[in-house]
């Protein structure tokens, strides 16, 4: 197994040079709350919000002026935007009490903030500080179990498999490009098999 995920990687890695995280961001704390929004939303959508809400409300202090209506109104063009709004700013106050104005740099601080799941967690721990995790978002557990690299029924579990059979120096990288290839090439409806780089490692396609 370890050679096969070594080879999916090379192959991913030639295909996609430019993998990585696609929500912009400048801080720790503008990727939190990014990634907070990218729920269930395109990381597009997201970017087009804070390119205009980052540069008002760059930082947790500027944050904490807002009341949750004034950040629903900047953010409603995005899928459940009132329960996202009230979570970043309830992880606003959080991080101001709890963890001195500053974003946690371990899973278990990062999850106990409103709003934040292991996903998001993982996103900030490898994007942010360079700690190794894998996030699993969609795109990741689809085809990670679509090409057989996992058998899992869930994401914690992908997760937890994934780290079992990659090395750890390749976690950061390994999500990004299992999200590129989600996206540009095994969709969940129709994976263009005919195209794929990685079909000659991939169970659904045999």
């Amino acid at each position: 197994m370890n050679k096969k995920i070594n080879e999916t990687i090379k192959l991913l890695k030639e295909e996609y040079p430019d993998a990585k995280c696609e929500l912009n961001y400048a801080t720790p704390f503008q990727l939190l709350v990014a990634t907070i929004m990218s729920a269930q939303t395109t990381d597009v959508k997201v970017n087009e919000i804070t390119k205009v809400l980052f540069q008002e409300y760059p930082d947790l202090d500027r944050f904490l002026t807002l009341s949750q209506n004034e950040l629903e109104n900047k953010i409603k063009k995005i899928g459940l935007y009132r329960n996202k709004a009230k979570n970043i700013l309830t992880m606003c106050h959080q991080l101001k009490d709890d963890f001195g104005g500053e974003v946690p740099a371990t899973l278990e601080e990062l999850i106990s903030l409103a709003g934040v799941g292991r996903k998001t967690a993982n996103v900030v721990l490898s994007n942010a500080f360079n700690i190794p995790a894998i996030a699993v978002d969609t795109h990741v557990f689809r085809v990670s179990n679509r090409i057989g690299l996992v058998q899992a029924k869930d994401v914690l579990e992908t997760e937890k498999q994934l780290q079992r059979i990659a090395n750890k120096e390749d976690w950061n990288l390994l999500h990004h490009l299992l999200i590129f290839h989600g996206r540009r090439c095994c969709s969940a409806r129709k994976p263009n098999c005919a195209e794929c780089k990685i079909q000659q490692h991939c169970d659904f396609y045999h």
